[in-house]
């Protein structure tokens, strides 16, 4: 949610010139550093982050900022290295809430039931105004947001998307970007690096690769290649690497997150789990978590491979998400591969 929504908005204001000082957390296409500041930029785009600062100020990075326009996306609990509780990860955006400038502004997903619940409880003197998602259209596989009586058409689609498009236009409306300078701009949006990254396609499949790891990005990720692509079978493959994904404690957060796939697979790999220095999880606790009975557990990478190469893949998407590479695998290559094997 937050790079892509930071991403938006960059890009709107690089493509109306507007001069602005930015602090990101991923490289993004169009800008070659991951942070500009100057002298004279009269506003600075920060992306919000919740880490800790560093190891000797334990207070989270966006306690820092104290912003006059802040944006809420959610309040997914993505962390349990960091925050040992849900409770407790509630609790910075409380605080962070009360560090947005007086008289300043919050736009928020007023969906999220948590994050209603944060916003509501605040007394800080700031005008709070929630969205919900764009009103929009699809024809052909392409996602249209639906203006008045205009239709936009983008490069871009899911749910979540539409969502974060929703909140970039309100922060985009008070830097003093009109509706129709946004929609101009956000049509030739191409989305954030490596979110729904195309790999290889053809006239009948599409191989993606995704970052999507914690559970709420997997369910956003998983259910939007599915509505966008009703006429093709989805096989989503998601690699457990991370700390929280790893961590037996905190594997029941992934319950349901891969229901909207045709065919669901979990690989992990053994061995990061020991490097990790971390208890040993099952295939059996793995499926339990997940709740999905349908889902296939694979831990050698070799039976990964042999899986993959041994689908038809004809009317079918294949969703490839990780923050690693399935233990080494060279994506770009070996989708090209599994694309030449199903001709």
């Amino acid at each position: 949610g937050k790079t892509t929504i930071t991403s938006m908005i960059m890009h709107v204001l690089k493509f109306h010139n507007k001069k602005f000082d930015y602090m990101v957390g991923a490289q993004i296409a169009g800008f070659e550093t991951m942070v500009s500041l100057s002298e004279d930029a009269p506003i600075a785009i920060f992306e919000g982050d919740e880490y800790l600062s560093s190891t000797l100020d334990p207070r989270p990075k966006f306690h820092l900022y104290k912003p006059h326009i802040a944006l809420i996306s959610g309040i997914a609990w993505d962390h349990i290295n960091v925050f040992p509780t849900f409770e407790n990860y509630k609790e910075q955006f409380s605080i962070f809430i009360d560090k947005i400038e007086n008289n300043g502004c919050l736009f928020y997903y007023k969906n999220d039931e948590v994050l209603k619940d944060v916003v509501k409880n605040s007394n800080k003197s700031i005008q709070r105004t929630g969205y919900v998602t764009h009103a929009y259209t699809k024809r052909n596989n392409i996602t249209y947001l639906i203006d008045l009586d205009k239709e936009i058409p983008l490069q871009i689609f899911g749910e979540h998307n539409l969502q974060n498009i929703s909140g970039a236009k309100l922060v985009c409306n008070e830097l003093g970007i009109s509706d129709d300078e946004f929609y101009d701009a956000i049509a030739k949006f191409k989305g954030a690096a490596k979110r729904l990254e195309i790999l290889t396609k053809n006239e009948n499949t599409i191989i993606f690769r995704d970052f999507a790891h914690s559970p709420s990005k997997l369910k956003a990720t998983v259910n939007a290649v599915s509505e966008q692509f009703v006429d093709r079978k989805l096989v989503a493959v998601m690699e457990l690497h991370t700390f929280s994904s790893l961590n037996s404690a905190f594997l029941n957060e992934y319950q349901g997150s891969m229901d909207a796939a045709d065919t669901a697979v979990v690989y992990f790999n053994p061995e990061v789990i020991k490097h990790k220095r971390l208890e040993p999880i099952s295939e059996q606790q793995v499926k339990l978590a997940f709740n999905n009975s349908r889902i296939i557990i694979l831990t050698k990478q070799g039976k990964l491979v042999d899986y993959l190469k041994n689908l038809n893949l004809k009317n079918k998407n294949l969703l490839l998400m990780s923050i690693g590479n399935f233990s080494g695998l060279d994506l770009n290559l070996f989708a090209k591969d599994l694309m030449n094997t199903n001709q």
